[in-house]
């Protein structure tokens, strides 16, 4: 085994000799805890001390877009987990994406998945492609990290939650945006009442990185996305998270669905996410458009709570602008991520709050998902790198509990993404 593929970790030899180290580092020496006692030769050679060497847990990246850089830099930050391999549309692709990145071995998915060495893979490709390959992971044994929404369908997400269960193997679909530390702190919040009883929700993931009809990326026509994508690729995160928070399922829904460029000019390259305003007028042909630009969506809640939220693609200066507001009958919360830091409480006989994000002051559970002290921000990368941390977590422990969205979140989010497909077509209530 290589350097680079183990941890060194120094560990007591026994229980008794762990509690005396605890015991002897938190007992004060003039106001300050003391440190344990450095590590000398001798030590080892009493057997107070023994090396355990744990081999990093290898996985690969299946996609070379802008969500395979940002998985792959989450990753390297988590520490116990090595990016060994990655897979691309090609293999010239997969090769300029591993230089890039330090990557030391590009290849086809398929030939990955049957390296045994390989613990684990994130699928950041097109959502066509998703199915195959996930199922094809927990098949061969892999624990799977997928973007969502997890497939094309219902039907195909389920398959892949049962088959996640059946094989006993760690299974996740990238709602990343759960794992904010103030988004916690909500849900803390509704779970120890401090909201009262849920009463609103509303909010919008608006974005304007598709407003011309210039713009292209491959989530435009449904045959590599599916029928939804301002829905199905933002609007899957606003339901998750409203119902992550709450602890209510969406339980109906009315839809309004609008597609607003029925054609757009593809570019005749490859185009990266949010990189398309860089083009000449040259660089393009005319193609037919069969996704929505936009969503809006009444909802219910459990058996009292309703709600509205709106997503949309062609927001002029809203560049990532996802916000939930949540009213019980005691006070109200607004969370924003573009300001992720900050927590607005709204009350009705008090000032109003704006709770900044500081763990020593959080819930203990939230605070958990804030690894840097009060005044020093965390962000989207973060929030990717809590979710990694807790799939992870599984990966090397299968007893671990499960602190992540699964599989069986995705097929809920796809079954409630076909409901509003089927509501805006029938311009009518569906239940869900």
């Amino acid at each position: 085994m290589s350097n680079s593929a183990a941890i060194i970790k120094i560990v007591p030899s026994t229980p008794i000799i762990a509690r005396s180290l605890q015991a002897y580092s938190s007992r004060p020496a003039g106001g300050v805890a003391k440190k344990p006692p450095a590590l000398f030769p001798r030590y080892f050679n009493a057997g107070v001390f023994r090396i355990e060497v744990m081999r990093k847990i290898r996985t690969a990246m299946f996609g070379t877009g802008f969500m395979g850089k940002v998985h792959t830099e989450a990753i390297r930050r988590l520490g116990n987990v090595e990016v060994v391999a990655v897979a691309g549309v090609d293999q010239a692709d997969a090769e300029k994406f591993a230089a890039a990145f330090g990557v030391p071995r590009a290849a086809g998915w398929e030939e990955l998945l049957a390296d045994k060495e390989i613990d684990a893979v994130h699928i950041c490709t097109p959502n066509y492609l998703h199915y195959a390959m996930a199922k094809a992971g927990l098949e061969a044994g892999k624990n799977v990290l997928c973007e969502k929404p997890l497939t094309m369908t219902y039907a195909e997400a389920k398959e892949l939650a049962e088959l996640g269960v059946k094989k006993n193997l760690a299974n996740c679909v990238n709602h990343n945006l759960r794992c904010y530390p103030m988004v916690q702190q909500v849900r803390r919040m509704i779970e120890a009442g401090e909201l009262g009883d849920i009463l609103i929700v509303n909010g919008t993931y608006f974005q304007d990185w598709l407003l011309y009809d210039t713009d292209w990326n491959w989530r435009a026509q449904a045959a590599e996305n599916g029928a939804l994508r301002a829905m199905g690729d933002i609007g899957s995160h606003w339901m998750d998270q409203i119902q992550h928070v709450t602890g209510l399922k969406i339980t109906s829904l009315c839809a309004d669905l609008q597609t607003f460029h029925h054609s757009r000019k593809k570019p005749k390259g490859a185009v990266e996410t949010f990189s398309g305003k860089k083009l000449a007028p040259s660089d393009y042909d005319s193609v037919k458009i069969d996704t929505d630009d936009f969503g809006a969506v009444l909802v219910r809640l459990g058996d009292r709570a309703r709600g509205s939220f709106a997503v949309s693609q062609m927001s002029a200066g809203r560049k990532n602008r996802f916000e939930f507001e949540i009213y019980g009958t005691k006070c109200g919360v607004t969370w924003n991520q573009e300001r992720p830091d900050e927590l607005w409480i709204g009350q009705r006989n008090t000032p109003n709050q704006i709770m900044i994000k500081d763990p020593s002051l959080m819930d203990p559970r939230a605070a958990t998902f804030a690894d840097l002290p009060g005044g020093h921000s965390e962000g989207y990368d973060d929030a990717h790198k809590q979710n990694f941390r807790r799939f992870y977590k599984r990966v090397a422990d299968p007893s671990a509990a499960i602190e992540y969205p699964t599989f069986a979140d995705g097929a809920h989010g796809m079954g409630l993404l076909e409901k509003v497909l089927e509501s805006s077509k029938k311009r009518a209530w569906v239940d869900c």
